[in-house]
């Protein structure tokens, strides 16, 4: 694989070439790290848009009709990373949202991603923002990014996303799913979806009410973002302008307050920390001399030493 062709033939454009270089960034390999780096200084101008919530929600309807939507009336280009649960027999992704976006599998201004989750517990792959940087380069304007709907444990996709969408529906069992785990705290903008089902009155109230309460006192402050509460019926094209709508106020507002900056600047701290964390593990790993990691979970085991001592233990070895 001729790294510098890629990565010219990805600034291109060229989709075949992104498909290849995206398989290297998702094995983490030499040269998908490579290719990440030459084109890291393309990137930063796509407006990253996450979407997240519960199962049975229409996550997968919803990012389908606002990338056509995006694609029909302003015709820039979309990426779309779709995180699917992993097969637990084979490892790989189970590729349903592929299937649900198979509409847009024609358009040349879209390109479609899944990913296998891989164990992962936020909600993301472990390497989502390296394909996310990837499609960056390749001039994706607009990259929706879907989390795989664990619904407690959907976090993560905060730190990597400009404007996080929380997608609730009615008659999911709780009055409000997004309460749980601070679900409801990381969203900033609220979508109650399949609104033509019972309850979504009742869904829509609870959501005011929670916001009423978190925003207290923050009405009318230009320089404070509260969440609006939408209705869509994904599966009909209903309310996805008004989605359209209120995502574009929301990165104004970004822009204007300087917040933009900030969560661009968290996000590559984020991810600095992150491989830093891995390539320090990889160091002490060719550090650890044979049998050391065993010998000293034995002594573990047989209580001849903690859990704090051992690890300890272990770690002297990257001093050397």
């Amino acid at each position: 694989m001729d790294i510098p062709a890629t990565a010219l033939a990805i600034r291109r454009g060229d989709r075949l070439a992104l498909a290849r270089g995206l398989t290297q960034v998702e094995n983490d390999t030499p040269a998908g790290r490579e290719l990440l780096s030459l084109l890291f200084a393309e990137g930063g101008q796509a407006h990253l848009i996450g979407v997240t919530g519960a199962p049975g929600t229409g996550k997968s309807s919803l990012v389908n009709a606002l990338a056509a939507f995006y694609r029909r009336t302003r015709q820039v280009k979309v990426g779309v990373v779709a995180v699917d649960p992993t097969s637990p027999f084979t490892g790989g992704a189970l590729l349903g949202d592929r299937v649900r976006m198979r509409d847009l599998a024609t358009d040349p201004g879209v390109f479609v991603r899944s990913m296998a989750a891989r164990g992962a517990l936020g909600g993301l792959a472990h390497t989502t923002a390296a394909v996310v940087q990837l499609m960056d380069a390749a001039g994706y304007e607009v990259i929706l990014i879907e989390t795989v709907g664990a619904g407690q444990s959907e976090v993560d996709i905060v730190r990597l996303a400009h404007t996080t969408l929380v997608i609730e529906a009615p008659g999911l069992g709780d009055d409000i799913q997004a309460i749980k785990a601070g679900i409801l705290e990381i969203a900033d903008i609220l979508v109650v979806n399949k609104a033509d089902q019972p309850g979504v009155e009742n869904t829509e109230r609870a959501l005011m009410s929670m916001l009423e309460m978190e925003h207290h006192g923050f009405e009318g402050d230009p320089t404070h973002w509260i969440p609006p509460v939408l209705r869509s019926i994904a599966s009909r094209n209903e309310g996805i302008e008004a989605l359209a709508e209120a995502i574009q106020r929301h990165q104004i507002f970004l822009k204007n307050s300087g917040e933009w900056q900030r969560r661009e600047a968290a996000r590559l701290k984020g991810e600095l920390h992150v491989l830093v964390q891995e390539l320090l593990v990889q160091a002490w790993q060719e550090a650890l001399p044979e049998n050391a990691y065993q010998q000293t979970l034995e002594a573990l085991l047989s209580r001849q030493t903690s859990p704090h001592q051992a690890a300890q233990d272990l770690l002297r070895y990257t001093h050397r």
